[in-house]
C-alpha cells in the first residue's frame, strides 16, 4: 500500500548519503521532497505541514549538526516522526472487568465490517476466548446470511434472530445479543451494525440508539484504507455523531497510497488498532506504528514475520526437527512437503518477502513471483514414493519424467526443485553441527526450507515456464541453455536480489548478503 511513498522517500534519502554534514539548502530540499511525497500519497494537509515543522525543528538542530552521519540521523528524526504521526504507540483492545466485552463495528457500506468482525473473531477465538457474533445489521441485503457464512468459516458462534433485508429491530438485536452471551457464557461480544454509501442522519441515529443501549467496551470505525482523504471525513462525521474508540483499516493489501493511515490518528486523534491485509480470515494484525514506520522507510518488519511464523509452525513440529537433527537424522522431501504447507499458510510470499528489510529494493522481483510454483513444488513431491521422498538419490532420469508427468510440470522443474531440496538439506546439516537448529526450537522459530529463497518462486531461472508441455521463453534477453553441464548448472542457479539472502537453516532472508 506505501509502495510509492516509500518509493519517494527511499529517493530522497539516497540523495544525502556520503554527505558529511548537511546545510541548511540541503534540509531544505530535503523537506520539500518529503512534503512532496506525503501529499501525493494523499496524507491531509495539516497533517503534512505538522510532520514537516516537526522534522525541520529536529533536522537544523545539534541533533543532526553534530551526528557522525547525518543523513542517517536524519532518517532517523523522519522515523520517529512518522511513529508519532501514525499513533505512537499499538493500543491493544480494552477487555471488561466482567464479561462479556461487548465490541461494535461502525462504518459505511463497503468498509468490509462484516468479513472484518469474522476476522476478528478469528482472532480471538485464536487467543482462547469464545466470542459471539451478533447480527445487527439488517438493512443491507443478505448481511445477515453473509454474517452466518463468515462466522461459520471462523468457528465461532452467531445471534442473528431475524432475517434482515429491512426486517428486525436492530437496537432490540444489539441487546438481545448480549444477554445472549451472557447466558452461554461467550466473553466476547462483536455487533455488526448497518452501514450507508455516504453517512446520513438516519445512519448515525441508528448506530448512537444501539450504542447507549449496549454501552460498548470499545467502538471501532471500520473504514476502507483505498478511500484516501474520504476516510478522514468518515472518521470526523462518525466521531462528531456517534463517537468511537479506535480505528481499524482493511484493504491494507491493495495499492492505495496510503494517505488515510497518516492522516486518521493526526485528525481524530484516536489510534489505528487493527489493519486488515488480505481475503483470509487470518490476515487481521495489531497495528504497530513503529512497525509500520519501519516498512514505510524500507526498513522491514521482521517482528510481524516472526510472529506470523509462530502462528503458522507447530512448535512441537520445529522441536521435533531439531531433535531429529541433533541425533543425526536427515532432512528428507516428507519435512520438507510439511515445511512448503507451513509457509503456504503464512499468506502471500510476496507480502512476507517485502517485510524484509530491503524488500522495496527488490520490489519488481517480488512482484513477477508466481505463487503458484509453491503448488506445483507441492505436487511434486506428492507425486513421489515414500522411498523416493526418504532417498532422493534413487531418482533416476526415469522416475524423474514418471514424477513430471504425474504432477504436470517439466522435467527441469523437478530438477531445480531437487537441487533446492539438497541445498536446504545441506543447511539443515549446518545449523545442527553449529547448534542452529536447537537455537531456533528454543527461540520458537521455525526451521522453514532455505531452499525456498525469492528466486526459486515465479517462472523459474531465465525467464522460462516449467509448466505444461514446453519450456517458453519470456522477456528479452532470454539465452538458451549452455550445452556445457557446468555452465548449465551455473545458469540454473537462481539470483539473488542484494537486498535479500538466505539465511541458513532457516526460509527467511537476511538484508544485505
Amino acid at each position: 500500500m506505501f509502495a510509492t511513498l516509500s518509493d519517494r522517500l527511499s529517493a530522497t534519502f539516497k540523495g544525502l548519503r556520503g554527505r558529511g554534514r548537511l546545510s541548511d539548502a540541503d534540509v531544505d530540499a530535503t523537506l520539500r521532497e518529503i512534503r512532496a511525497a506525503l501529499l501525493d500519497a494523499d496524507v491531509a494537509l495539516p497533517v503534512v505541514e505538522q510532520f514537516t515543522e516537526a522534522v525541520r525543528v529536529r533536522a537544523v538542530g545539534e541533533e543532526v549538526r553534530g551526528s557522525l552521519n547525518p543523513a542517517q540521523q536524519v532518517v532517523r528524526i523522519v522515523h520517529d516522526q512518522l511513529v508519532t504521526a501514525l499513533g505512537g504507540q499499538s493500543r491493544r483492545l480494552r477487555y471488561a472487568k466482567t464479561p462479556p466485552t461487548v465490541i461494535m463495528l461502525l462504518g459505511l457500506q463497503g468498509a468490509g465490517k462484516t468479513t472484518l468482525a469474522g476476522k476478528l473473531a478469528r482472532r480471538l477465538a485464536d487467543e482462547g476466548h469464545t466470542p459471539v457474533l451478533v447480527a445487527a445489521d439488517l438493512r443491507r441485503p443478505n448481511a445477515v446470511d453473509q454474517l452466518r457464512t463468515v462466522a461459520a468459516q471462523a468457528g465461532v458462534a452467531v445471534f442473528a434472530p431475524e432475517p434482515g433485508n429491512g426486517v428486525g429491530d436492530p437496537v432490540a438485536v444489539a441487546r438481545q445479543g448480549c444477554e445472549y452471551a451472557r447466558r452461554h457464557v461467550h466473553d466476547v461480544v462483536i455487533v455488526d451494525t448497518a452501514g450507508r454509501l455516504a453517512i446520513d442522519a438516519e445512519l448515525t441515529d441508528e448506530a448512537a440508539q444501539i450504542k447507549a443501549a449496549i454501552s460498548p467496551d470499545e467502538v471501532l470505525l471500520v473504514v476502507d484504507a483505498m478511500i484516501g482523504q474520504d476516510a478522514v471525513v468518515t472518521a470526523t462525521s462518525f466521531a462528531d455523531s456517534v463517537g468511537f474508540d479506535g480505528v481499524v483499516l482493511t484493504k491494507l493489501d491493495g495499492d492505495a497510497r496510503g494517505g488515510a493511515a497518516l492522516s486518521l490518528v493526526g485528525v481524530t486523534g484516536l489510534p489505528i488498532m487493527f489493519a486488515s491485509v488480505g481475503e483470509r480470515l487470518t490476515d487481521l494484525e495489531v497495528f504497530h506504528p513503529d512497525r509500520m514506520a519501519s516498512r514505510i522507510l524500507d526498513m522491514g518488519d521482521v517482528l510481524t514475520l516472526i510472529e506470523q511464523a509462530e502462528r503458522a509452525f507447530d512448535a512441537d513440529q520445529t522441536a521435533r526437527y531439531a531433535r531429529r537433527l541433533a541425533s543425526g537424522e536427515d532432512f528428507t522431501l516428507t519435512d520438507f512437503l510439511e515445511q512448503l504447507q507451513s509457509l503456504k499458510s503464512m499468506g502471500s510470499m510476496g507480502a512476507l518477502l517485502k517485510m524484509m528489510p530491503g524488500g522495496a529494493q527488490a520490489r519488481a522481483q517480488i512482484d513477477a513471483l508466481d505463487e503458484r510454483d509453491l503448488v506445483h513444488m507441492e505436487a511434486v513431491i506428492r507425486s513421489m514414493t515414500p522411498a523416493e521422498r526418504a532417498d532422493p538419490r534413487i531418482l533416476d532420469g526415469r522416475r524423474r519424467a514418471r514424477i513430471a508427468r504425474g504432477s504436470g510440470v517439466q522435467v527441469s522443474f523437478v530438477n531445480q526443485l531437487l537441487t533446492r531440496f539438497t541445498q536446504a538439506q545441506k543447511l539443515m546439516r549446518r545449523a545442527a553441527t553449529k547448534g542452529g537448529a536447537s537455537a531456533l526450537a528454543e527461540a520458537g522459530l521455525p526451521a522453514m526450507p532455505a531452499g525456498i529463497p525469492p528466486g526459486s518462486l515465479g517462472p523459474l531461472h531465465g525467464g522460462q515456464s516449467h509448466r505444461g508441455g514446453k519450456q517458453v521463453k519470456k522477456g528479452k534477453g532470454a539465452k538458451g541453455r549452455s550445452g556445457n553441464p557446468a555452465k548449465r548448472a551455473a545458469a540454473d542457479r537462481p539470483e539473488q536480489p542484494a537486498a535479500a539472502q538466505p539465511v541458513a537453516g532457516s526460509g527467511f532472508l537476511r538484508a544485505g548478503g
